[in-house]
Parts: C-alpha cells; structure tokens; sequence
C-alpha cells in the first residue's frame, strides 16, 4: 500500500477528521488526508513531532528499553492517536485525529496497525 492509499484507509475509520505521515526526524509530512481549517495537519504534525521525541527521551531517561507502540492523547471531543512505524529504523509516525462521538477507539488502533502492516516505503 502506498502513502495515499494509506491515509485513504485511515480516513476510511469510523469518526477519522485528518490524518498524516509523518517523519520525527525533520517534523515534516509525508502526506496528509482531511484537516482542513479546524484541524491544520501541518501544525499538528509539527507539534507531535515534540510529542515524540519527548516521550522517547523520557523513556530512555527513565531506562525503559521498550519500543512505543502508540501515543494517546484524548480531548473533550477528540482523539489524537500517533502510531510509531517499526519498519527497521525508520522514524516515521502515523498520526490520525477522530471525532470521539463517532469513533471507535479499538478499531482504530487496529485499523492503524492493519495498514503499518500492509504500507510499502
């Protein structure tokens, strides 16, 4: 599955209101699906780009020598869900924000694992 194919699925998920590639390396996207005004994909990829790195530094601080599956973060009426890639080395994350009246939390995680599985670099 390429990039765009990729975003399609996540934006596919029940509740899904934007999704992105993302490298936390440079911050930068790889490609982005939904946003628009209410939720800038740019910023927001941006922004958990320090969501990352902070916690990947907390953990090496703290000695913990487990990879992240998937950082959660839950507002008032949102889900922000950032999935780690595992693919050998690579720091790229998958980042997908839900409207959490509509969304199934479990079958997104699972949506966004299925298609770290299936995503061709």
């Amino acid at each position: 599955m390429d990039i765009d194919t990729a975003l399609k699925e996540a934006m596919a998920l029940d509740g899904a209101l934007g999704a992105a590639l993302v490298d936390y390396e440079s911050g930068m996207m790889l490609g982005s699906a939904g946003g628009g005004r209410a939720l800038n994909l740019e910023v927001a990829a941006a922004g958990n780009t320090d969501v990352v790195r902070a916690k990947a530094r907390t953990l090496e601080a703290l000695g913990i020598r487990e990879g992240i599956e998937d950082i959660l973060i839950t507002l008032d009426r949102q889900y922000h869900v950032i999935r780690l890639l595992t693919r050998g080395g690579s720091r790229l994350f998958l980042y997908l924000a839900l409207d959490r009246a509509r969304a199934n939390l479990a079958m997104a995680r699972h949506g966004l694992r299925t298609i770290e599985r299936e995503l061709s670099m």
